[in-house]
């Protein structure tokens, strides 16, 4: 009841929709009668001269007379109203008269000319040629089991192809020899209807009518069987269970033979042995079964074969798939009332040709979506794993996986996109709703498939050529596969070269991209050319920045590692790009420094540096001692062996630079490989000072006098002051212990640790 309203709605959709062939049928029958009379007409000559005269006075009051009013044109709920109404009259006309037929039967008043003796013996013979073809179909169903059993085992364990192909492989060599043992049924069942059955070397209509229904059936649920082979799991293209392809498989089953034997055998025999109209109404009621049934078996499953869906859905890798699959979880009952509504307005709206056209578009359907299914899964088994590299490519080229690895997903996402819409036009197609072979082979069809084509080649290309140009920098910058350890110049401009090929590939691909779907780029690159002139002059300092940065690339003034003075700042260049330097200083402070802010590059990282040491010595010191110990200090350093390798020449010493207030200042300069110039000088300096200890080379340092001031007579005041450790005397011993043999007086003090109230004078520290 629930599914009550629904149904109605498909009703109302399906009947708006075959309206109009419906109700052309008779106005096609009576074209046909209309054009007979006419060539009768035509092939007499005076009847011929008759219609001419007619049709020439007709010409004539016609002209005569005013033009008629138009007649207003119906509305279009209207006109939905009245082809609504027409074919709702159809269908009640048919279950009409097959309620009339039902009450002339049960009268016993039916119009027939049924004869019992001929009818009993056309059962008997019909039965006979049934039971020989199911027995010859099953016998040969069972002998080619081991077949089947041995063609699902190579499908599940089988190697060397993957799993994908297997099973398409195995279900094609399956279904041939599943239509070879219908054909051999069928061809068995027609030698025995012809020669063992009735009149020998005659086939009767009656067994022709179940042969053929017999073909077309078993044909049938032998696709089926390729969707849900229930006893042979490696035959089984759906990804179900054995217990849900069991139970699908008996349920379409059952429906088919319903439809097929019914449409195809009972209602044919019916016409000929009983009456039309009641093999008609049969017919009717053979439909409004098979429809009851088959809503029945819909809304029974909806909600289990919901929760399967969505378990599938939560299995997918990726968000479309997932989506569409939730999404579907929750419409499909709908579209399979959809399909059985329709199913049921064609063939009571179109009882000629319905059967055909609904079998013909349900099996367009069905291999549409399931060799969609099978590609998609195709390609995600062959691309959509992980590519994995050789070691030795990886070795050379350690990006490259990871990037095909980025690309492979978005291409099998454009590819099972173009699928889907392929496969959403060929069921469209096969019901008749759209006609892809005029759409492609229209102007507007054939442009819009050229164009994406293009479009997939340019892409392809742009990938391809970046691919490549990407590699070979990675390459280059690989010291272990290009030319050695590159140097920083050919990092710095290496990397920057990567970028701007990267924007300049992205550029260069959409523009004739655009190009290519129709769009005019002229406009779009004259308007880049005025924007880019806004821009350069509105960002001058942006524009300076880029002329200046081309210009320390080219002229190498520094690169990524080097230690640099720029901008005032001092540190490690730890990136460069096109417009700025960042610049790690001691402290590890960032700093980014455009270049339009730099006037001068130090760079600390050129061939050679020195390290310049400036010594003071005493006055009193001899200048030529002091020069020796510089030189032992520098031998000793030359000799380390952690510092010895960055020492490019000897010492040089420049002698004495500078008579200071305190000191004489002699300065030394050490050569030495560049960036190892500071620490050299701190092992230098290190040695230095152990040498002048050893020597006794006194290195000045700031002196502090104390004054305490004179008074105005020039006499100095007291200083009080107070020994705060023992004084030794003149044998060395602490002052105040006795000499051997004497002894201290008790309660004496010792007057050297008392104030000296009478010493006055300045004081000097040293």
């Amino acid at each position: 009841m629930r599914a009550l309203p629904l149904m109605l709605g498909w009703l109302l959709v399906v009947l708006l929709a075959f309206a109009g062939p419906a109700q052309a049928q008779p106005a096609e029958t009576d074209g046909q009668t209309a054009n007979a009379t006419l060539a009768n007409l035509l092939e007499n000559e005076e009847t011929r001269q008759q219609l001419i005269e007619q049709l020439r006075g007709v010409a004539e009051a016609s002209a005569a007379e005013p033009p008629p009013e138009e007649a207003p044109t119906a509305s279009l709920p209207r006109q939905l109203a009245e082809i609504t109404s027409r074919v709702a009259n159809d269908i009640g006309g048919q279950l009409g008269n097959a309620l009339d037929v039902l009450r002339t039967m049960g009268s016993g008043d039916l119009d027939s000319t049924f004869d019992m003796e001929a009818f009993t013996s056309a059962t008997i013979n019909l039965g006979l040629v049934i039971l020989a073809t199911l027995v010859l179909f099953l016998a040969f169903r069972r002998t080619a089991k081991p077949l089947f059993t041995n063609i699902s085992q190579w499908s599940l364990n089988g190697e060397g192809l993957t799993p994908v192909l297997r099973l398409i492989i195995c279900v094609a060599l399956a279904a041939l020899v599943d239509v070879l043992i219908v054909a051999l049924a069928y061809l068995g069942g027609n030698l025995l209807a012809t020669f063992a059955i009735g009149e020998t070397g005659e086939l009767s209509t009656r067994a022709s009518l179940f042969l053929n229904a017999f073909l077309v059936i078993e044909l049938l649920k032998a696709g089926v069987r390729m969707l849900f082979a229930s006893r042979y799991e490696g035959l089984r293209l759906l990804p179900i269970s054995s217990d849900e392809a069991a139970y699908w498989n008996r349920w379409i089953a059952r429906l088919i033979g319903l439809i097929g034997y019914g449409l195809m055998v009972v209602v044919p025999l019916i016409n000929v042995y009983v009456s039309p109209a009641l093999g008609q109404s049969v017919g009717t009621l053979i439909m409004f079964g098979a429809f009851i049934y088959a809503v029945v078996v819909v809304m029974k499953n909806r909600l289990r074969l919901r929760d399967a869906i969505d378990n599938k859905a939560r299995k997918a890798s990726m968000a479309a798939s997932r989506v569409s699959l939730q999404l579907f979880a929750r419409t499909w009952h709908l579209f399979a009332l959809a399909y059985f509504v329709m199913v049921l307005v064609v063939t009571l709206t179109r009882p000629v040709d319905a059967l055909p056209f609904v079998l013909t578009a349900t099996l367009k359907t069905i291999a549409a979506v399931v060799v969609g299914l099978l590609l998609s899964s195709f390609l995600t088994q062959t691309i959509g794993r992980r590519i994995t590299l050789s070691d030795d490519l990886r070795h050379k080229l350690p990006m490259l996986e990871s990037r095909l690895n980025s690309y492979v997903p978005n291409a099998l996402r454009v590819i099972r996109t173009v699928i889907l819409a392929l496969v959403v036009m060929l069921v469209l197609n096969a019901w008749g709703a759209f006609d892809l072979a005029a759409w492609y082979a229209s102007e507007s069809g054939s442009n819009l498939v050229g164009k994406l084509i293009s479009v997939a080649v340019i892409l392809v290309f742009a990938i391809g050529v970046w691919l490549a140009l990407a590699s070979l920098i990675e390459h280059k910058l690989n010291p272990e596969t290009g030319s050695g350890t590159p140097s920083a110049r050919a990092m710095t401009l290496l990397t920057l070269f990567r970028n701007a090929l990267a924007i300049a590939l992205v550029t260069i691909t959409l523009m004739i991209v655009l190009a290519e779907i129709g769009i005019n780029i002229g406009p779009l690159i004259a308007g880049a050319g005025v924007l880019g002139l806004a821009i350069g002059f509105g960002a001058q300092k942006l524009v300076q920045d880029i002329i200046t940065g081309v210009f320390i690339q080219v002229e190498n003034a520094m690169n990524t590692g080097d230690v640099v003075t720029v901008g005032g700042i001092t540190g490690t260049a730890e990136r460069l790009s096109i417009r700025s330097v960042g610049i790690r200083d001691l402290n590890g402070t960032y700093h980014i420094v455009p270049f339009s802010s730099v006037d001068t590059v130090s760079n600390y990282m050129r061939e050679f540096g020195y390290h310049v040491g400036e010594y003071g010595i005493a006055y009193r010191e001899s200048i030529d001692d002091a020069i020796i110990a510089l030189r032992e200090a520098f031998d000793e350093l030359a000799a380390d062996e952690e510092h010895k390798m960055n020492i490019l020449a000897p010492l040089e010493v420049a002698g004495v630079i500078a008579l200071a207030d305190s000191s004489v200042n002699i300065r030394v300069r050490i050569k030495t490989t560049p960036g190892t110039q500071w620490s050299t000088g701190r092992a230098y300096n290190r040695l230095v000072k152990l040498h002048f200890d050893a020597k006794g080379i006194e290195i000045p340092f700031p002196h502090t006098t104390l004054y305490f001031g004179v008074g105005k007579e020039g006499e100095a005041p007291p200083a009080n002051l107070r020994v705060m450790q023992q004084p030794f005397d003149i044998d060395g011993r602490p002052g105040g212990q006795p000499r051997s043999g004497e002894s201290s007086r008790a309660g004496e003090e010792d007057p050297r640790s008392t104030p000296n109230p009478e010493f006055k004078g300045d004081f000097d520290e040293d």
